[in-house]
Formats: C-alpha cells, sequence, structure tokens
C-alpha cells in the first residue's frame, strides 16, 4: 500500500508524463488515498484530461477535482457560436443522436438535455462537446429511454463483468431494483470501478447504475 507522500509522487509523475496537461499549473494533495487537485487551466479538455490521468495511477481511491477555467484569450467564444459548433459536431457524428439531443450554452457552461436509448450514447455526446473551443464545463443531463430488463439481467451483467475482469468481477455483488443497478464490493484501481459501471450500463433495460465499489487502498 502506498503512503500519501509515494501517491503525490506518482501523481506529479503522471501529470508531468501527459502531454496535454500543462501540470505546473495543477496543485496536488492527497489524504488516505483521496487526491485533490487544485489550480488554474486553459480550456476544459485539458482539466478532463488531468483528472483521467490521475485515475490511472495505481493507489487513488478518490479526486476531489477543485481545477478552475480560466479561458486563454483565444480561446474565448460566444455562447451562440459555442452552440452552433456542438450542433454541427453532433450532427456529423454517427454514435450521436443529435435530433434527441438539446443543447444550452449560458457563459461558456454547456447543459446537455434530452433522451436517448443507451448510455455510451450521452458520453459520447459529452465528450464530443470538452474540446470544443469556448467550453468551461459541461453538465451533462441526458436520461436514459425506459425500456424493459430481461428476467437473467443480473447474471448477464455479471456475466459481463467476468469477461472484462475476472478477478475484480469475483468481489463485485450485482443487484437490480427496477432499471437500476447497484454495484456493490471492491476493485483494485479506479480505472476499474469506472470499467465496471459501463459495463453495467451495457446490460439492456438498465437506465442508472449505483456504482458503490470501494478502490482498495
Amino acid at each position: 500500500m502506498k503512503t500519501d507522500a509515494q501517491l503525490k509522487k506518482d501523481v506529479e509523475a503522471e501529470l508531468e508524463w501527459e502531454p496535454a496537461v500543462e501540470a505546473a499549473h495543477i496543485g496536488v494533495a492527497v489524504k488516505d488515498g483521496v487526491v485533490t487537485l487544485t489550480g488554474h487551466l486553459e480550456t476544459f479538455a485539458e482539466k478532463y484530461v488531468a483528472e483521467r490521468a490521475v485515475r490511472r495511477v495505481a493507489g487513488v481511491r478518490a479526486i476531489a477535482e477543485e481545477i478552475d477555467v480560466k479561458l486563454a484569450r483565444g480561446h474565448v467564444r460566444s455562447d451562440s457560436d459555442i452552440a452552433q459548433a456542438i450542433e454541427g459536431a453532433f450532427s456529423w457524428h454517427t454514435l450521436i443522436p443529435a435530433d434527441r439531443i438539446q443543447v444550452k450554452v449560458e457563459q461558456g457552461w454547456v447543459t446537455l438535455t434530452g433522451e436517448v436509448n443507451w448510455d455510451y450514447q450521452r458520453r459520447v455526446a459529452e465528450q464530443t462537446v470538452r474540446p470544443i473551443t469556448g467550453v468551461r464545463d459541461v453538465t451533462n443531463s441526458i436520461t436514459l429511454k425506459t425500456t424493459s430488463t430481461p428476467s437473467n439481467i443480473v447474471e448477464r451483467i455479471e456475466q459481463a463483468l467476468s469477461r472484462q475482469a475476472e478477478r475484480e468481477a469475483k468481489a463485485i455483488e450485482v443487484t437490480v431494483n427496477g432499471t437500476t443497478a447497484t454495484l456493490r464490493g471492491h476493485v483494485h484501481s479506479w480505472a476499474e470501478r469506472h470499467a465496471a459501471q459501463g459495463a453495467a450500463f451495457s446490460a439492456p433495460g438498465i437506465t442508472s447504475v449505483l456504482n458503490e465499489l470501494t478502490v482498495a487502498g
């Protein structure tokens, strides 16, 4: 098990290793495996990449992200320009049902609403918005269309988890109530926790996932 000092050193090294991030602009603090990031970055995309880099580091149990986005002068765009850029990007993306997603932009903060069939569609929509010039933050309020769940849905989710990560799957308990799947137990990394959630969201009829998995210290 890493000490907080060791984990802090590893997080800082990973941020330095990530070419899309100005690591010098990010402060790192660690307590009991919880990493707190502070500082100011020039784009929302860079902020997201920084968080993703921290998630890759073994031993990270949770992330408190307190980074502010202060757009560089060349990145400032009007809300209408940002909205038009997003709608254009959606219209060219084959995985996004653009006609079912509404976009609102207020002072660079993008809110996505609407209803889609699958979690990957709303995730791709958010991923497409992040690198748009002028975006300061994103709120993804897209919901999933409710459909019936198969009677063997728990078994199918467990099988999916086993295919993707046999070692971790043995420590994950899956329960389903209506269209909500709940994951309990422990995994060995933040990335594994996220992957388990994605596997559950891929199950037919599941519209929400309560991820109560803990990351082993």
